[in-house]
């Protein structure tokens, strides 16, 4: 099922009068749902359509052999009952930051590496707008956000390519089970013919609108932990599809492996002013959080922070956060 109300962000209408609702939307989407979708949003869509079409060539030209054999090797298209430990998808990953892998991936031409890093560099851009404004309605000073991601080296962004190709048993398979992501805020370029994203909403899963030319943006576990429960990670999936492929550009923006993350005490101190009796979230490193949701991915995030705050964290430096 799909909300009308489901959140859409014209970004545009941050440079006029209507700078005061539109903000308002985006606090209300990150309280309330965790995701919304951004248009007008700066990258041009001749370039969207490009890396689109680059994207699906590659698919085409070098995967879809490899999952089909995948599929064949495990038996998949005949299977009976419901499969709970396999992703229908086919991927592959590529860090941008602190530093690129891109030269070493295997199989991709010159122009579609190329566009891919440009890409990433506008993600970037647009990561760190959307973090500044999240800091505007959260009351933090600008660039805090960037700066508990920074680490020693910066923050770690990278994007993992995904295609969810026609599923002969989509009621059996997961195209990805459901799962809250463990990072910062994540960016989406999906497809905008072939929808399967859906979020888990007051206990009912809604379709996340495709929408032609958006990016979807959806916050992850760090922001819950450093907003203190504020904004929410919430768990998402992919349904398979019985016909048609459908694209996902997943870009994710997170801390660096050596960032220590911890509830803002800017953010505690009006809590406490406003006598509110919140739980307090754990301090840890972002690494060791990260170890811990390899195993844990596909399970409730709760556990997760209950277990961090019973690690020592190792490297846990109580000083201002580093901002170079």
């Amino acid at each position: 099922m799909e909300f009308k109300s489901f959140p859409v962000i014209d970004m545009e209408k941050l440079n006029g009068d209507e700078r005061g609702a539109t903000m308002e939307l985006i606090n209300d989407a990150c309280e309330n749902w965790g995701f919304f979708e951004l248009v007008n949003h700066g990258i041009a869509h001749e370039f969207m359509d490009k890396v689109e079409m680059l994207t699906k060539e590659h698919y085409r030209k070098c995967m879809e052999q490899r999952f089909k054999e995948m599929v064949k090797s495990k038996g998949l298209e005949a299977v009976q009952s419901e499969i709970d430990d396999l992703d229908w998808e086919s991927t592959f990953f590529v860090r941008h930051l602190p530093v690129s892998n891109i030269s070493e991936i295997p199989d991709l031409d010159e122009d579609y590496r190329k566009i891919m890093k440009e890409f990433a560099a506008q993600l970037e851009k647009l990561a760190e707008q959307l973090l500044d404004l999240l800091c505007e309605n959260l009351g933090l000073e600008k660039g805090y956000l960037k700066k508990a991601f920074y680490g020693s080296k910066g923050p770690t962004f990278g994007t993992k390519v995904s295609n969810y190709p026609p599923c002969p048993k989509p009621e059996l398979i997961k195209g990805l089970r459901a799962h809250t992501d463990a990072g910062g805020i994540i960016l989406l370029f999906q497809d905008d013919k072939v929808s399967g994203l859906q979020l888990l909403k007051d206990g009912q899963w809604i379709d996340v609108p495709p929408m032609r030319h958006s990016i979807v943006i959806n916050l992850g576990d760090q922001l819950e932990v450093i907003t203190n429960g504020r904004y929410k990670s919430i768990m998402h999936r992919v349904i398979a599809q019985p016909d048609g492929n459908r694209m996902s550009i997943a870009s994710f923006y997170n801390p660096g492996s050596d960032a220590v993350i911890y509830p803002a005490p800017a953010l505690l101190e009006k809590e406490a002013a406003n006598n509110e009796k919140n739980k307090l979230y754990p301090k840890f490193v972002f690494e060791d959080y990260m170890k811990l949701y390899a195993g844990l991915k596909f399970q409730a995030k709760e556990p997760r922070f209950e277990a961090m705050k019973a690690v020592e964290p190792t490297t846990l430096n109580l000083g201002p956060i580093a901002t170079v």
